[in-house]
């Protein structure tokens, strides 16, 4: 049996964990919160996942979905939802760690745990919290793998993330000419359905990019081609991502502060090895851009 955790979260990682498990025909069970999309839960419900109560910050909920369990695959965070009482400190620190050591007490085998790009190495909260949990990770006894991929086209080039391209509008960290190797969520899950199991994958971390490096700029004029018509452009220098990372005293906000200057820092990821090893098509941007402009 496998366990996911983070399996109803609005970027959808999770969630295609749990269909990549299903179609494999692989035995699923998903921890949910009581505040999650009812939508999603019976999402999850209809391609048999079994689906158990549990918050990452109720140590008690986490034992009791762990028991039976052989493999735990943790993608939760509270940086795109995150609810009443959520903080980075209480869900993505010690709401991971608590996932560990309940794991390791229920004699569960592997662990999969979903971090980010090592160069997303700035110091704020939600960075010390991925680096504290792939410490204790690796401490732990269990077999572990960590996925680190960088920014995610989904949540990067969306509205979420300022990239509000229904509207051809876009919000540029710093200048927009450092490339980075966006990511498709769905290729994150699909390696991480093929790291499940594989020998080869234990006890060891996976930087994982796309297929190609773009600028932020570079992307604003492929959507602008794909749409044909210019997209209006907001920059925030890096210095002003500095100064609201300091001068904010919520650690959430701190963290996407951070990590919007780690963007205007750029992140280029070499998939030699990896694919070498798992071998995989990835997502490029053009495939995302014109499957959300529904081009295709």
């Amino acid at each position: 049996m496998h366990l996911v955790v983070g399996a109803t979260g609005v970027v959808g990682l999770g969630a295609a964990i749990c269909h990549q498990l299903r179609e494999a025909g692989k035995p699923t069970r998903a921890v949910v919160r009581p505040t999650a999309s009812p939508q999603r839960v019976a999402d999850l419900r209809n391609i048999g996942v079994d689906v158990v109560a549990g918050d990452l910050k109720d140590p008690g909920s986490l034992r009791r979905a762990c028991e039976g369990i052989d493999t735990v695959i943790s993608t939760a965070s509270i940086m795109a939802s995150h609810q009443p009482g959520d903080t980075v400190e209480n869900v993505d620190a010690g709401g991971q760690e608590s996932l560990v050591a309940a794991a390791v007490a229920a004699g569960v085998r592997s662990f999969v745990y979903v971090s980010f790009s090592a160069h997303i190495d700035r110091d704020f909260p939600f960075r010390n919290a991925k680096r504290a949990v792939e410490r204790r990770l690796m401490e732990s006894g269990l077999k572990w793998t960590i996925l680190r991929p960088t920014f995610y086209m989904e949540v990067w080039l969306s509205p979420i993330g300022g990239f509000d391209f229904p509207n051809a509008r876009a919000t540029i960290f710093g200048e927009g000419k450092n490339p980075i190797s966006w990511i498709s969520f769905h290729d994150v899950a699909r390696f991480a359905a093929i790291c499940i199991g594989s020998p080869s994958a234990g006890n060891r971390a996976f930087e994982l990019g796309g297929p190609e490096a773009l600028s932020p700029r570079s992307v604003v004029q492929l959507f602008e081609q794909l749409e044909g018509r210019p997209f209006q452009i907001e920059c925030i220098s890096a210095d002003t991502l500095a100064e609201h990372q300091s001068s904010s005293h919520d650690s959430l906000e701190q963290s996407l502060a951070g990590l919007r200057r780690c963007y205007a820092d750029g992140d280029v990821i070499d998939m030699g090895q990896p694919l070498a090893e798992f071998p995989m098509a990835l997502t490029s941007v053009r495939d995302y851009a014109e499957r959300v402009l529904h081009h295709v």
